[in-house]
C-alpha cells in the first residue's frame, strides 16, 4: 500500500492535535513530525511542508500566510485552517456539500481554505434557501451561535478548566460584540447573501458542540414558504450526503418541555439541520461539533477527497 505523507504545521493546538487523532491510526498515512525545539526553524518547516502530499496549517493568519509561501512543491496540497484564504482567489472552500461542483473543485485543488465552525453551520443553513430563492440575497438577517469553550484554543481550554476560575465562566459569554466576527466574510461570500448578517457568537460552559440559529418571518421570504418547504429545500439540497442530516419538521423529539441539545452531533463529522415553525415565523438551527465538521473532521474529509480515499475514512 502506497503511504500518503501528511505533515500537520501547527500540531500543538488544537485543531491540529484532533487532526493528528483522526490520522493516528490510518495505515495510508504516514504522518510527518517535527521536533519540539524546531518549531519554529523555517529551514525545518520548509523541508516538512514541501516533503508533504497533504500540509495542513493549524496557525494564526499571519504565521499561514508564511506557510504558504515556504511551499514550492506544485504536488503539495495544502490545507489552511485559518482565516486567511477562506475568500481568497484561487483557494477552494472545504465545504463540499456547499453545492453542484464543489466537491469537484475540492478534489482538484492544491489550496484548500478550511471554513470556520460557526460560518460553516450558517452557511449550511442558508445557502440552499438562497440558492432556491426562498431567501432573497438582499435580506438581512441575524444569526446566534452557541459553542463549547474548545473553539477558544488552548487558552480558553485552560481558562475554563482551572479549577480556581471565575464564577462568571459558569453562564453563556456572548462575544463579537463590535459585529466585526472574522467568519462573516466567509458567510456572506459562500451563502450569496449582499447584506451582513447580525452575528452573534456566545461562549458556553461547556467542552465542544455547536449550534447555528436563524430566524426567518414568512412574509420576508419567497411568497407561499412555510416550514415544509423549508425541509424540502434544505432536503433537495442535500440529498445523498453522508454527513449533513435534515431532520423532521417541528421534530416532535424535542417537543416542549425538552430543550435543544447543542451538543447532540458531538464526536461526527455531521451537521443537523432542524427547521421550526408556526404559521408565521421559524427558526433554523444548524449542529455540528466544533472540533468535528466545524474544524479537524471538514480538513481530514477534504483531504480524503484530494487524495481519491473514501470521503468517510478516518472519521
Amino acid at each position: 500500500m502506497n503511504r500518503h505523507l501528511v505533515f500537520v504545521d501547527g500540531q500543538e493546538g488544537t485543531t491540529g492535535l484532533r487532526i493528528h487523532e483522526y490520522l493516528a491510526a490510518r495505515k495510508d498515512i504516514e504522518l510527518l513530525t517535527i521536533d519540539a525545539e524546531r518549531r519554529k526553524d523555517a529551514a525545518e518547516r520548509a523541508r516538512l511542508l514541501n516533503a508533504a502530499d497533504v500540509a495542513f496549517l493549524c496557525l494564526p493568519d499571519a504565521a499561514a500566510r508564511e506557510a504558504v509561501a515556504l511551499v514550492t512543491n506544485p504536488k503539495t496540497c495544502v490545507i489552511d485552517a485559518s482565516t486567511a484564504h477562506r475568500v481568497a482567489a484561487g483557494w477552494a472552500f472545504g465545504i463540499p456539500e456547499l453545492a453542484p461542483g464543489q466537491r469537484e473543485a475540492v478534489r482538484r485543488a492544491k489550496r484548500i481554505a478550511n471554513p470556520g465552525c460557526h460560518s460553516t453551520a450558517f452557511i449550511a443553513l442558508l445557502r440552499p434557501l438562497v440558492d432556491a430563492g426562498i431567501v432573497a440575497r438582499d435580506l438581512p438577517v441575524s444569526a446566534t451561535s452557541i459553542t463549547g469553550f474548545s473553539g477558544g484554543g488552548k487558552k480558553m481550554i485552560e481558562e475554563y478548566r482551572n479549577a480556581g476560575r471565575s464564577a462568571q465562566l459558569d453562564a453563556p459569554r456572548p462575544y463579537g460584540l463590535k459585529l466585526a466576527h472574522k467568519h462573516v466574510p466567509e458567510m456572506m461570500a459562500y451563502t450569496g447573501l449582499t447584506v451582513k448578517p447580525v452575528f452573534m457568537p456566545i461562549v458556553g460552559p461547556f467542552y465542544k458542540g455547536l449550534a447555528v440559529s436563524v430566524p426567518l418571518h414568512f412574509a420576508q421570504l419567497k411568497p407561499g414558504t412555510d416550514g415544509a418547504a423549508l425541509v424540502r429545500a434544505y432536503e433537495r439540497h442535500y440529498e445523498g450526503e453522508r454527513f449533513i442530516r435534515v431532520m423532521p419538521l417541528s421534530d416532535p423529539a424535542i417537543a416542549e418541555p425538552s430543550f435543544f441539545d447543542v451538543q447532540g452531533a458531538n464526536d461526527t463529522n455531521r451537521i443537523d439541520i432542524f427547521v421550526f415553525a408556526d404559521a408565521d415565523q421559524s427558526v433554523v438551527i444548524a449542529r455540528e461539533d466544533n472540533l468535528g465538521k466545524g474544524a479537524s473532521g471538514a480538513a481530514v474529509q477534504c483531504m480524503n477527497l484530494h487524495l481519491g480515499c473514501d470521503e468517510a475514512a478516518g472519521l
